[in-house]
C-alpha cells in the first residue's frame, strides 16, 4: 500500500528514553478523544431532535389518516343517499341538483375570472 506525501501521520520515535514524545502523544489523544466527545454530543442532541421531529410527523399523519377515514363515509353515505334518490324516481330533484351545480360552478368562474 502506498501513501500519498499528502498524508499526516508520522511514524513513532522506537527510543524509549523520549518521555516529552510520549506526552506530547497523550496530550494529542486527549485533544483527539475531547474533540470526539464533542463530535458524538451533537451527534446525539441531533438524533434526539429527529426522533422527536419523527414523533411529531408520526402525530400529524394519523390525524390526517382519521380524518381522511371520516371523510371516506361521510361522502360514502352522500353518495348512498343520491343513489337512493336517483332510484326512488325523482327525476325532477335530480334536475334542479344538476341546475344547481351547474349554477356553482358557474359563479366560482365568474368569481376566478375576475380576481
Amino acid at each position: 500500500m502506498r501513501r500519498n506525501n499528502n498524508y499526516p501521520y508520522q511514524p513513532l520515535n522506537q527510543n524509549p528514553s523520549s518521555s516529552l514524545g510520549h506526552d506530547s502523544l497523550e496530550e494529542e489523544n486527549e485533544r483527539a478523544a475531547e474533540e470526539l466527545k464533542q463530535k458524538i454530543g451533537a451527534l446525539k442532541s441531533l438524533t434526539i431532535d429527529i426522533g422527536n421531529e419523527v414523533r411529531y410527523q408520526d402525530k400529524l399523519l394519523r390525524g390526517i389518516d382519521d380524518d381522511m377515514d371520516r371523510t371516506q363515509g361521510f361522502l360514502g353515505n352522500t353518495m348512498n343517499r343520491v343513489v337512493r334518490l336517483a332510484k326512488n324516481g325523482g327525476s325532477r330533484h335530480m334536475c334542479y341538483m344538476f341546475l344547481f351545480v351547474l349554477f356553482v360552478f358557474l359563479l366560482l368562474y365568474v368569481v376566478l375570472k375576475l380576481k
